[in-house]
């Protein structure tokens, strides 16, 4: 007598397995959003964290200077025992860096070596960057207004040297 064993076959037909791409396609067209927003969220967060960094350093500035840095020039010589900053004219993005990264005098004179007449600062280490548009470098405003309507400024920083004001510009 023949007798016919059925054989049985272990593993997943087509359908099942079309069923379980499909559940991952819409897992992640849910979750992938997620992470883009995320990245926005952090971006925005560091950019307000390094405006803030630049407002407080201003401010202590302010405090010890009685005006905001740029203002006055920021020149100094190597005399004072440290590197030439010569350059540095006042209303100028190279006096705000200069005064807000160096030690200064009680005018605004900056070295690179603090001594007793340059005892004032630094503010900063660095001028942090626009995580928006990755750069560090400051556009200058004297009128007392940071005037943004007009736009086309590049670059990292707008600060203003009458009012202190600083707005991070969002465009490369």
């Amino acid at each position: 007598m023949l007798q016919s064993k059925a054989v049985e076959q272990k593993g997943f037909t087509l359908v099942e397995l079309l069923i379980v791409v499909i559940i991952l396609a819409i897992l992640a067209a849910i979750v992938v959003p997620q992470f883009s927003a995320s990245t926005d969220d952090a971006t925005s967060a560091a950019v307000q964290s390094n405006l803030s960094a630049i407002r407080q350093a201003q401010n202590f500035y302010f405090q010890q200077h009685g005006e905001y840095p740029g203002k006055n020039e920021a020149n100094t010589n190597t005399a004072c025992g440290g590197t030439d900053t010569s350059g540095a004219a006042a209303e100028s993005s190279a006096a705000i860096v200069a005064q807000l990264t160096l030690y200064s005098d009680a005018d605004g004179a900056t070295c690179d070596v603090k001594d007793a007449v340059y005892k004032y600062g630094p503010y900063l280490r660095e001028i942090p960057t626009n995580a928006t548009t990755d750069s560090s470098t400051i556009v200058v405003s004297t009128t007392g207004s940071l005037n943004l309507a007009d736009g086309g400024e590049s670059g990292g920083w707008k600060i203003d040297t009458e009012t202190g004001g600083v707005v991070a510009l969002s465009t490369p």
